[in-house]
């Protein structure tokens, strides 16, 4: 196993024994180890070569620790609005030694009022639907960025749904890299920032999960 596998086994030794809040729906190390954290891997390809990422919804801490620990070269933001699970990973960083991730409380909608358009990418893995989830992010990522998310057998109706109106977040049309095998449904999904979000995004919280930005 090699260093950074090492440290992410002992990731998910952490978030196994975890007490503070329930970080994550897999129980068990070795289950949180392949079924979580191992699964996180794929997006390692689309990182930027230098810069700020920001893993939004972060949970757990995935998949923003596996991105600090594999590039410790980044600035890596995750991002949470549950106190209870920002204090429970702010330990689990500082028990891992890494020095290059720091953990924000705060909706996105209102980080984004005062961090706009600065990251090199955004990404999530279990925020909301494609569309949502590209509505919550473009604001974060600067043009010439990306954003990024992980998606399963539901990818396709989700994608069709936005009926290609992505231009409307400054975004390109996604494109789609299936992992896991011939069967698998599982892929990241990703969009270029060709230009600057629309002035009128974020919307106020809660806003973008109702009344969708392409309807």
């Amino acid at each position: 196993m090699n260093p950074q596998k090492s440290t992410l086994y002992r990731y998910a030794e952490l978030l196994a024994d975890c007490t503070r809040a329930r970080l994550t729906g897999t129980r068990g190390a070795d289950e949180i180890y392949t079924l979580q954290i191992l699964d996180c891997l794929p997006s390692l390809e689309f990182l930027p070569e230098k810069g700020r990422v920001i893993d939004v919804g972060s949970g757990g801490g995935l998949p923003g620790i596996v991105w600090a620990v594999y590039r410790p070269d980044l600035s890596v933001t995750l991002l949470d609005s549950v106190n209870k699970k920002c204090m429970a990973v702010r330990e689990i960083i500082d028990a891992l030694g890494i020095s290059n991730a720091e953990i924000i409380c705060a909706r996105s909608e209102d980080y984004a009022k005062t961090h706009r358009e600065i990251f090199d990418m955004a990404g999530a893995r279990a925020l909301s639907s494609a569309g949502v989830t590209a509505e919550l992010l473009s604001p974060l990522v600067k043009i010439g960025g990306r954003v990024l998310t992980f998606k399963g057998e539901k990818v396709n109706d989700e994608i069709s749904a936005v009926n290609g109106k992505w231009n409307m977040l400054g975004l390109s049309e996604p494109a789609l890299k299936f992992y896991g095998g011939d069967d698998s449904s599982r892929c990241v999904v990703t969009w270029e920032k060709v230009k600057k979000c629309p002035a009128m995004f974020p919307r106020r919280v809660g806003v973008a999960g109702t009344k969708f930005f392409w309807e």
